[in-house]
């Protein structure tokens, strides 16, 4: 389905691939085979993550697996634009903790001829549609759903859950690995939520 050498295409346009899933389910880990196949074909590749993501380096995207490759940190996603000559492939991680205007930085590339290969989780702890990732999956030609195992059920995980209530339990962004979040099913998922609702009302 991914053809590295797409990008040798004298067709103008590129593309957009979108890896998304809940935590754990091995996005980074995909997105980094992918960065490695495109090196395996001579394709140019330069690798981004928000700077907001610094669970386990600062410059580095890492797997579960410990797998890494260097990355460019960047605050926004208009800075992203300001490091692509002389590449062919675009690779971000943890797309959904950028601003909405990631959105219309991956669509001018892509129409530049660049491949854009993206990662990110699809919904957040509350199970909602997570920053701009469903617009992102929206123009993709190519979407990738991974799913993680439930560690309550065993079966197949597409939510993530966060284990603790913070005291702005609101926020959405909270940085955190297996010490604050785990994968649930759908069963597992709303029935936790539904418990923690019906817990709440009666305190």
């Amino acid at each position: 389905m991914f053809l590295e050498n797409t990008a040798n295409s004298s067709e103008q346009f590129g593309s957009i691939e979108v890896i998304c899933g809940s935590m754990f389910s091995g996005k980074t880990e995909e997105l980094i085979r992918r960065i490695k196949r495109a090196h395996a074909a001579k394709l140019k590749v330069i690798v981004f993550k928000p700077f907001t993501d610094n669970r386990y380096d600062n410059n580095m995207i890492v797997s579960h697996n410990k797998n890494q490759l260097k990355a460019v940190v960047v605050k926004s996603s208009h800075q992203i634009k300001n490091y692509t000559k002389g590449f062919n492939v675009i690779a971000i991680d943890e797309a959904q903790f950028f601003d909405k205007g990631i959105v219309e930085v991956c669509n001018k590339l892509a129409n530049k001829g660049f491949r854009i290969i993206i990662a990110g989780l699809d919904m957040d702890f509350k199970g909602n549609p997570f920053g701009s990732m469903p617009n992102l999956m929206a123009i993709a030609e190519y979407v990738t759903k991974l799913h993680a195992i439930c560690c309550k059920s065993g079966n197949i995980a597409q939510y993530t859950f966060r284990k603790e209530e913070e005291k702005e339990d609101d926020d959405l962004i909270v940085i955190g690995e297996k010490e604050k979040y785990e994968a649930l099913s759908r069963r597992v998922f709303f029935n936790t939520m539904k418990e923690r609702t019906n817990k709440k009302t009666k305190d």
